[in-house]
């Protein structure tokens, strides 16, 4: 199997090295069968928790679409040379992308967490979709302040807070304060 550049060309790919049909993979992962075509042929980038799913429904960690090296030991990322900024969206598509994924562990293989630089861009719009996905994930502010709707909490964070939870409840995470925030997560969810 010959992995491509882009995230939905390796879904893709994998998913028919598997022998897995777009319907199956839609079923399985709870999505619309048109949506995965959209991620698959025309490289529209799916929410974290769809990403998660479609991972889940494959059987593999969500480092098998981001990786694009196999280190077995471990991996140094310096200050400022974090690697392939990667947006995700929700399901509506006129909805804003507002986050920006750095991967810090990209050249890691047989990794079971997924840690990120984030940055958080402010919107003026607060029509904020929550999406929900197995695991947890663990968020520290580094710089502004965030909101994060958590089920039908609302909690601030300002910088050196940090947030530890469960991410099969509802949530979303965005910039506080219109300012823009950078905070570091880390994504864990079983296989």
């Amino acid at each position: 199997m010959k992995a491509k550049n882009s995230l939905g060309s390796k879904i893709k790919d994998y998913r028919e090295f598997r022998q897995i049909s777009r319907s199956e993979l839609a079923l399985k992962a709870n999505l619309d069968e048109n949506q995965l075509e959209c991620i698959e042929e025309k490289g529209i980038v799916p929410s974290l928790g769809h990403l998660i799913k479609i991972t889940r429904a494959l059987g593999v960690r969500i480092g098998t679409f981001l990786d694009d090296q196999d280190q077995i030991g471990p991996v140094v990322v310096r200050a400022g040379t974090e690697k392939s900024s990667l947006s995700f969206s929700t399901k509506n598509e006129s909805t804003r992308e507002h986050l920006s994924f750095y991967s810090l562990a990209q050249d890691k293989s047989g990794r079971h967490m997924e840690p990120f630089m984030i940055d958080i861009e402010p919107s003026a719009h607060s029509d904020y979709k929550l999406s929900s996905h197995e695991g947890e994930e663990f968020i520290y502010v580094l710089q502004g302040k965030v909101e994060i709707n958590y089920g039908k909490e609302l909690y601030l964070l300002n910088e050196g807070d940090s947030i530890y939870l469960d991410s099969i409840v509802a949530h979303n995470v965005h910039a506080a304060a219109n300012q823009k925030a950078k905070i570091l997560g880390v994504v864990y969810y079983p296989l």
